[in-house]
């Protein structure tokens, strides 16, 4: 599989970054790898920044220990394994919780059940085979999000070869858990990228974070305590030309998009995430009854 292009930056290398509330640049650290395949950063201006980061590095694997769908142990391809999981870590129970509510406002475009369609689509093209309408149509019967049962006690898949994919919201999720624990060790001013974005507080040089989208032009978003995912269904291509994108319409069984490049700006990045995977999929009146409190910027195909 290959990484997640991400369309995400930020303006400025911590090397740059001046000095803010008494810290010297020394306290500035920016830490650079990867969280569910994606490029992750973390950016933190604090007198024990190295301990610190060290501590959301440690919080990004466990994490990954839930969601990853390419560790045969992790919850999630445990739950797909089998289509029971019994006691569910916390965190799965929450992150589905926010999936059905993003289900339900984008109208069912945005679906984790698709998974068995993008393992056809995945095996396929690797084979140089496209899909055929049968193959299509029998992973198509495989999905739908009321075929998940979801309690503290259990996660159910009701139907034999159901399995679910967390890629269009999961590296929101981590964003804001990471965010969430530095918060409770004392931070009010960190960046967090694990593939989406969460901004809290101010940078280190006293201002908001100055986020710029690939491609976008005029002035950077600045973001101050919100979160920011983008998506674009060409980001990840099941083929080497790139015509076959990997957001799937859990309507058609098709590969979809109605954007180039969709991005979200909301309050937390699970949501900004889910949204974004999701709009891509909608047409524009669409996403604007969607839309709520959310910024969404839009590019054409």
């Amino acid at each position: 599989m290959k990484t997640r292009r991400r369309f995400l930056a930020i303006l400025a290398g911590a090397a740059a970054l001046p000095v803010l509330g008494g810290a010297t640049a020394a306290t500035t650290r920016q830490w650079r790898g990867l969280a569910l395949g994606a490029n992750a950063q973390i950016v933190l201006d604090h007198p024990n920044a190295e301990a610190l980061i060290e501590l959301a590095i440690a919080e990004i694997r466990r994490l990954e220990q839930v969601f990853s769908l390419y560790r045969a142990d992790s919850a999630l391809s445990r739950l797909n394994q089998t289509g029971l999981l019994p006691d569910p870590p916390f965190e799965m129970v929450e992150l589905l919780s926010s999936c059905d509510t993003i289900h339900q406002r984008t109208g069912g475009a945005f679906d984790p059940t698709v998974q068995p369609l993008w393992a056809l689509y995945a095996r396929q093209y690797s084979l140089g085979i496209t899909p055929q309408k049968a193959q299509i149509a029998a992973a198509l019967a495989l999905t739908g999000w009321r075929g998940v049962e979801i309690t503290a006690a259990a996660i159910k898949l009701v139907r034999p070869g159901m399995a679910l994919t967390l890629n269009g919201v999961a590296q929101g999720y981590i964003a804001d858990k990471v965010t969430a624990l530095l918060r409770r060790n004392g931070i009010a001013n960190v960046l967090v990228n694990t593939g989406e974005i969460s901004a809290l507080g101010a940078a280190p040089n006293g201002k908001p974070w100055e986020i710029f989208l690939k491609g976008g032009r005029g002035a950077p978003l600045q973001l101050v305590n919100q979160a920011i995912a983008t998506s674009a269904p060409l980001g990840t291509v099941f083929t080497e030309g790139g015509q076959s994108g990997h957001i799937l319409d859990p309507r058609s069984g098709v590969p979809g998009g109605k954007w180039r490049q969709v991005s979200v700006v909301a309050g937390n990045a699970t949501l900004a995430d889910g949204l974004s995977t999701g709009f891509c999929l909608m047409e524009r009146d669409k996403i604007m009854a969607a839309l709520g409190k959310e910024q969404v910027i839009l590019a054409r195909l």
